[in-house]
């Protein structure tokens, strides 16, 4: 039978699946949306055009073009969008070879996470071409877990967990944190640094977590780099002061802001 912890931890589980599953059913959503609010953008813009030509664009006729624009602009719409989904990766320039180290200045302290990448080489590419645009520069940590799983979630840069580069990943390493247990999953141990993703296969993008305390986890997120002592009591200080409105899921009551982020080779 099994135990009050073991019930909680495939609670959480399941619950963190389901809202990736979510996340990915409104990131295809938004796609035809997108798509198709374009597609209708694009008429009125030549039909505006015409208009034009003739001399029949009056003050009316820019205020129709602007609240089309408007209407455009305050949908929904979780990234990738339906043009940047087609985005490809960064081309390999890192050193598969080399080790390196994702260095970030948040307004509670620095974290340096340790990578290798001969075990994760196009996570590792990615966030290095990631950092070197400052891709990552004032984005904030947006999710933090305090039951079933221990995680702090961050790279967003939307912050409310539908952002990303426009682009994905493969999937890397998995195999990292041993074979899975007879429920599916693997233990993920404190300072570890994985991918998070839509729940599909290859579907990573910037968006991280960072354990700060062992989690159970189906072995699918790229772990991909591991956190310094410093590093790893400033997300556990970030979790004792817990979640805003005093759930268990959700943005961290103590803000953390990615101030600045290198990806420097060692």
């Amino acid at each position: 039978m099994a135990s009050s912890d073991q019930r909680r931890r495939e609670l959480a589980r399941k619950k963190f699946e389901r809202q990736q599953q979510r996340r990915e059913e409104a990131r295809k959503k938004a796609r035809r949306r997108n798509a198709a609010i374009a597609s209708a953008l694009g008429v009125v813009l030549i039909g505006g055009a015409v208009a034009a030509g003739a001399g029949w664009l009056s003050g009316d006729g820019n205020k129709d073009k602007e609240s089309v624009a408007d209407a455009a602009g305050s949908t929904p719409s979780p990234e990738p969008t339906a043009a940047e989904s087609s985005s490809p990766a960064p081309e390999m320039t890192i050193d598969k070879k080399a080790k390196y180290t994702f260095s970030i200045e948040t307004n509670e302290g620095a974290i340096s996470i340790a990578m290798d990448a001969a075990k994760t080489p196009h996570t590792v590419n990615s966030f290095k071409t990631l950092a070197d645009k400052g891709f990552f520069n004032g984005t904030k940590c947006h999710r933090l877990t305090t039951q079933g799983i221990y995680v702090l979630q961050c790279g967003d840069p939307k912050g409310d967990g539908t952002g990303g580069p426009g682009y994905t990943i493969p999937d890397e390493n998995l195999d990292a944190l041993g074979k899975a247990g007879e429920d599916g999953q693997v233990t993920y141990p404190a300072g570890t640094v994985a991918m998070a993703n839509t729940g599909a296969p290859d579907s990573g993008g910037s968006q991280f977590f960072l354990v700060y305390k062992d989690s159970k986890l189906t072995p699918t997120y790229t772990p991909f780099g591991t956190m310094d002592k410093d590093g790893l009591k400033l997300v556990q200080d970030v979790a004792k002061a817990g979640v805003e409105g005093g759930a268990s899921d959700g943005a961290p009551k103590k803000p953390v802001t990615m101030e600045k982020a290198t990806v420097p080779k060692v």
